[in-house]
Protein backbone atom coordinates (compact mmCIF):
# COMPACT_ATOMS: atom_id res chain seq x y z
CA UNK A 1 0.00 0.00 0.00
CA UNK A 2 1.64 3.32 -0.83
CA UNK A 3 1.86 6.28 1.70
CA UNK A 4 -0.82 8.25 0.09
CA UNK A 5 -3.51 5.19 -0.28
CA UNK A 6 -2.46 4.60 3.69
CA UNK A 7 -5.59 5.72 5.82
CA UNK A 8 -3.37 6.85 9.02
CA UNK A 9 -0.98 8.65 6.47
CA UNK A 10 -4.04 10.61 5.25
CA UNK A 11 -5.60 11.35 8.80
CA UNK A 12 -2.00 11.90 10.21
CA UNK A 13 -1.50 14.51 6.90
CA UNK A 14 -5.23 16.85 7.75
CA UNK A 15 -4.07 16.65 11.75
CA UNK A 16 -1.05 18.17 10.87
CA UNK A 17 -2.38 20.65 8.32
CA UNK A 18 -5.02 21.61 10.57
CA UNK A 19 -2.57 21.69 13.67
CA UNK A 20 0.11 24.05 11.56
CA UNK A 21 -2.76 26.38 10.54
CA UNK A 22 -3.85 26.66 13.93
CA UNK A 23 -0.23 27.34 14.66
CA UNK A 24 -0.51 24.55 17.32
CA UNK A 25 2.22 22.35 18.08
CA UNK A 26 2.05 18.59 19.05
CA UNK A 27 3.58 15.82 21.43
CA UNK A 28 2.60 12.10 21.93
CA UNK A 29 3.34 9.96 24.82
CA UNK A 30 2.66 6.32 24.30
CA UNK A 31 2.69 2.96 25.73
CA UNK A 32 0.72 0.25 23.83
CA UNK A 33 1.53 1.49 20.61
CA UNK A 34 4.92 1.65 21.32
CA UNK A 35 6.24 4.82 18.96
CA UNK A 36 3.69 4.05 16.20
CA UNK A 37 1.93 6.90 16.63
CA UNK A 38 4.75 9.28 16.50
CA UNK A 39 5.74 7.47 13.15
CA UNK A 40 2.22 7.86 11.43
CA UNK A 41 2.94 11.94 12.00
CA UNK A 42 6.54 12.03 10.96
CA UNK A 43 5.83 9.80 8.05
CA UNK A 44 3.88 12.97 6.87
CA UNK A 45 6.80 15.53 5.19
CA UNK A 46 7.05 18.61 6.98
CA UNK A 47 5.74 17.18 10.06
CA UNK A 48 8.79 18.84 11.58
CA UNK A 49 6.88 21.85 11.51
CA UNK A 50 4.59 20.91 13.92
CA UNK A 51 5.62 17.72 16.00
CA UNK A 52 8.00 18.96 18.76
CA UNK A 53 8.68 14.85 20.03
CA UNK A 54 7.39 12.42 21.36
CA UNK A 55 8.14 9.48 24.30
CA UNK A 56 7.74 5.54 24.56
CA UNK A 57 7.03 4.97 28.07
CA UNK A 58 5.97 1.58 28.48
CA UNK A 59 6.67 0.33 31.59
CA UNK A 60 5.36 2.03 35.05
CA UNK A 61 8.74 3.79 36.10
CA UNK A 62 9.05 5.49 32.65
CA UNK A 63 6.19 7.19 33.39
CA UNK A 64 6.45 8.11 36.46
CA UNK A 65 10.15 9.38 36.01
CA UNK A 66 9.32 10.81 32.30
CA UNK A 67 6.29 11.51 32.15
CA UNK A 68 5.55 12.82 35.76
CA UNK A 69 2.79 10.71 36.36
CA UNK A 70 2.14 10.46 39.89
CA UNK A 71 3.14 6.99 41.45
CA UNK A 72 0.01 7.29 43.48
CA UNK A 73 -2.32 7.38 40.24
CA UNK A 74 -0.35 4.70 38.94
CA UNK A 75 -0.89 2.68 42.12
CA UNK A 76 -4.80 3.46 42.76
CA UNK A 77 -6.02 3.49 39.20
CA UNK A 78 -2.97 1.69 37.15
CA UNK A 79 -1.22 2.24 34.21
CA UNK A 80 -4.57 0.76 31.85
CA UNK A 81 -6.87 3.90 32.93
CA UNK A 82 -7.86 7.15 31.58
CA UNK A 83 -6.46 8.67 34.72
CA UNK A 84 -2.71 7.42 33.40
CA UNK A 85 -3.56 8.53 29.50
CA UNK A 86 -4.94 11.61 30.84
CA UNK A 87 -1.86 12.49 32.98
CA UNK A 88 0.67 10.78 30.41
CA UNK A 89 -1.34 14.01 27.98
CA UNK A 90 -0.96 16.31 30.76
CA UNK A 91 2.88 15.14 31.65
CA UNK A 92 4.63 15.08 27.59
CA UNK A 93 2.91 18.32 27.19
CA UNK A 94 4.68 20.07 29.91
CA UNK A 95 7.69 18.28 29.09
CA UNK A 96 7.89 19.70 25.62
CA UNK A 97 6.32 23.16 25.83
CA UNK A 98 3.37 21.67 23.49
CA UNK A 99 0.29 23.09 22.49
CA UNK A 100 -1.59 19.44 22.82
CA UNK A 101 -0.23 15.85 24.10
CA UNK A 102 -1.99 13.26 22.66
CA UNK A 103 -1.29 9.47 24.84
CA UNK A 104 -2.24 6.29 24.07
CA UNK A 105 -2.03 3.12 27.13
CA UNK A 106 -4.13 0.06 27.18
CA UNK A 107 -3.79 -4.03 26.61
CA UNK A 108 -2.69 -4.97 22.93
CA UNK A 109 -1.99 -8.32 24.26
CA UNK A 110 -1.52 -11.09 24.10
CA UNK A 111 -2.64 -11.81 27.50
CA UNK A 112 -4.72 -9.56 29.80
CA UNK A 113 -2.93 -6.93 31.99
CA UNK A 114 -4.42 -5.17 35.62
CA UNK A 115 -7.28 -7.71 35.11
CA UNK A 116 -8.09 -5.60 31.73
CA UNK A 117 -8.93 -7.77 28.94
CA UNK A 118 -6.48 -7.12 25.49
CA UNK A 119 -8.38 -4.57 23.78
CA UNK A 120 -8.42 -2.28 26.76
CA UNK A 121 -7.31 1.26 25.35
CA UNK A 122 -7.39 4.89 26.79
CA UNK A 123 -6.20 7.54 24.71
CA UNK A 124 -5.77 10.91 26.29
CA UNK A 125 -5.76 14.11 24.91
CA UNK A 126 -4.22 17.48 26.90
CA UNK A 127 -4.52 20.74 25.29
CA UNK A 128 -5.35 24.73 25.84
CA UNK A 129 -9.03 23.48 26.47
CA UNK A 130 -8.82 21.06 29.24
CA UNK A 131 -7.32 17.41 29.41
CA UNK A 132 -9.89 14.47 27.79
CA UNK A 133 -9.75 10.92 27.68
CA UNK A 134 -10.83 8.57 25.47
CA UNK A 135 -11.80 4.76 26.17
CA UNK A 136 -11.64 2.05 23.61
CA UNK A 137 -12.72 -1.36 23.49
CA UNK A 138 -10.75 -2.72 20.59
CA UNK A 139 -10.87 -6.22 18.97
CA UNK A 140 -8.30 -8.13 16.96
CA UNK A 141 -4.55 -9.20 17.37
CA UNK A 142 -1.61 -6.95 18.79
CA UNK A 143 -1.25 -5.37 15.48
CA UNK A 144 -4.69 -4.05 14.85
CA UNK A 145 -5.17 -3.28 18.54
CA UNK A 146 -2.45 -0.81 17.75
CA UNK A 147 -3.11 0.03 14.28
CA UNK A 148 -6.83 1.03 15.14
CA UNK A 149 -5.24 2.43 18.68
CA UNK A 150 -3.37 5.27 16.63
CA UNK A 151 -6.43 5.91 13.77
CA UNK A 152 -8.56 6.50 17.49
CA UNK A 153 -5.62 9.12 18.93
CA UNK A 154 -5.28 10.83 15.24
CA UNK A 155 -9.18 11.14 15.68
CA UNK A 156 -9.56 12.41 19.30
CA UNK A 157 -6.50 15.12 18.53
CA UNK A 158 -8.18 16.45 14.88
CA UNK A 159 -11.48 16.37 16.85
CA UNK A 160 -9.88 18.83 19.97
CA UNK A 161 -8.04 21.25 17.11
CA UNK A 162 -11.66 21.63 15.21
CA UNK A 163 -12.93 23.01 18.75
CA UNK A 164 -10.47 25.24 18.77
Amino acid sequence: MSRAADPAYESAARLLRTAEGAGATLAVAESLTGGRLAAALTAVPGASAVVLGGVVAYSPEMKRDLLGVPATLIETHGVVSAECARAMATGVRAVTGATYGVSTTGVAGPEPSEGHPVGTVFVGVDGPGGTTALALELTGDRATIQARTVAEALGALADRLAEG
